[in-house]
């Protein structure tokens, strides 16, 4: 058995996880899945049992990853044409607590990183 990598299941939604392995199964394409690994370093993924259906699988792929972008971007202009799509405000109305230790963090971060550069300025 040759196997190859045909998704790295890093960032990958859980729905788009199981439309991969439906499309691979109603095709009957052989294939098997991996687990993340224990502490985030291998993000497990959807493997093509045989080399000679890679040629096969990728090619339905790539349709099926064109086709959901379409859908996905058709989703976000629908989203931000009825004022659903997520913004700052909406984000900070929802959430002040959260928005406000983010911005809190990012201002330490940033004052971390200019801190020694300030201080050879002054030199």
């Amino acid at each position: 058995m040759r196997k190859r990598l045909l998704l790295n299941l890093r960032h990958v939604p859980e729905d788009e996880c199981e439309e991969v392995l439906d499309l691979l199964a109603r095709h009957h394409i052989p294939h098997y899945t991996t687990p993340p690994g224990p502490f985030g370093i291998s993000a497990g993924g959807i493997w093509v049992c045989e080399i000679d259906d890679m040629p096969k699988a990728r090619a339905l792929f790539d349709v099926y990853q064109k086709a959901r972008a379409e859908r996905c971007q058709a989703a976000r202009a629908k989203a931000r044409e009825d004022g659903q799509e997520e913004r700052f405000f909406t984000l900070w109305a929802k959430q002040p607590l959260t928005v406000l230790l983010m911005i809190l963090l990012s201002v330490m971060v940033l004052m971390i990183f200019f801190a020694p550069i300030l201080q050879l300025a002054q030199l």
